[in-house]
C-alpha cells in the first residue's frame, strides 16, 4: 500500500519540530491500518514504516509510564520481541538502541512477572518491585529530543521509503 503526503505538510510540520515532521508520517500509517496494528493490516506497511509505527507505540508508553507501563499494556513483545532497537540504531539513534536492549535484558529476565495480569493495586507495587526500569526511563527522557531528531533526519533523508511526497 503506497501511503501518500503532500510536501507542503511535511514542510509545515517539519518548521514546528522533529517530532512534528515524524508525526505526520505515523497519522498517516495510523490512518492505513485504521488506528490499529492487526495480523490482516501488517501488510499495508513497510520495515521503515513498522519501525516508526513502533517507536510512536514506544514514545507514548514510557512517556506516560515508563518502560513497565509499556510492558503491562502488552507491547513488551511488540518492542522487544522484533527487531525494533537494531531498525533504530540503523536509522541513525544509537543511545535509543542502547537503551532499549537493556530494557530488553530486564524483560527477558522477568517477563512472566512483568506481564501478569494484576489490578491496580498490584501494579502499583510492580512499578516499585521494578526499580531498576527507573533508571531507563530517566534514560529515556535526557536522550529523547536528540534521538528523535536523528530519527527525523534518517526519514527526510530516505523519505521514499516512509512516503510518497506528492
Amino acid at each position: 500500500m503506497t501511503i501518500s503526503i503532500s510536501k507542503q505538510e511535511i514542510e509545515k510540520a517539519g518548521a514546528k519540530s522533529a517530532w512534528a515532521f515524524l508525526q505526520v508520517f505515523i497519522n498517516k500509517y495510523l490512518d492505513a491500518i485504521n488506528g490499529r496494528l492487526t495480523a490482516e493490516n501488517m501488510g499495508n506497511l513497510n520495515a521503515d514504516q513498522h519501525t516508526l509505527l513502533a517507536f510512536n507505540t514506544f514514545r507514548e508508553e514510557v512517556r506516560a509510564g515508563g518502560f513497565v507501563q509499556l510492558i503491562y499494556n502488552g507491547y513488551g513483545g511488540y518492542i522487544f520481541g522484533n527487531p525494533f532497537a537494531k531498525a533504530i540504531r540503523l536509522m541513525g539513534a544509537p543511545e535509543l538502541s542502547k537503551l532499549i536492549y537493556k530494557a530488553k535484558d530486564l524483560y527477558d529476565l522477568r517477563k512472566e512477572e512483568l506481564e501478569k495480569e494484576v489490578d491496580e493495586e498490584e501494579l502499583c507495587e510492580i512499578y516499585s518491585e521494578f526499580e531498576e526500569f527507573d533508571e531507563l526511563d530517566e534514560e529515556y527522557i535526557r536522550i529523547e529530543d536528540d534521538e528523535i531528531f536523528k530519527i527525523a533526519q534518517y526519514v527526510d533523508e530516505h523519505i521514499e521509503a516512509f512516503a510518497e511526497v506528492v
